[in-house]
């Protein structure tokens, strides 16, 4: 969290989820927080962030959803839009993911998904992902 407040101003920040793993069931559950922040880094400037942090944290290339020392998404970046190749925000599965809507309701429930018209604590009542999500 230290390394992320000295890029950009934190707003808020959700308590630590533990979730079942999506994708891979046999290996460990995952640790997820969401952040709600002030920024002025382009979409593509926070990639490069998103990237340097993991890299940082000893993220190394792996099996898709497998164990990752560090993964950071982008959820939201206000009310942009960004659909390119590489680049998606709002992130394409939120909406169906409870270990990632249910942090980011937390950080930030009352902000808008531009792509379904809703707030993330409406897709968070909406979501049927059965995968068990627990807070720390």
């Amino acid at each position: 969290m230290e390394r992320l407040s000295g890029e950009m101003e934190l707003l808020a920040v959700s308590r630590i989820y533990s979730s079942e793993p999506f994708g891979r069931s046999h290996q460990p559950w995952f640790l997820n927080l969401a952040v709600r922040a002030a920024t002025g880094h382009s979409p593509w400037g926070l990639l490069a962030l998103a990237k340097r942090l993991e890299r940082e944290a000893g993220r190394r290339g792996g099996a898709r959803w497998g164990p990752r020392a560090l993964d950071v998404d982008i959820l939201l970046l206000g009310n942009a839009g960004v659909d390119l190749p590489g680049l998606v925000i709002p992130h394409a599965s939120m909406a169906r993911r409870r270990f990632c809507l249910m942090p980011a309701a937390e950080a930030a429930p009352d902000a808008v998904v531009p792509t379904y018209g809703r707030t993330l604590t409406q897709l968070l009542d909406a979501c049927q992902d059965p995968l068990e999500v627990l807070v720390l």
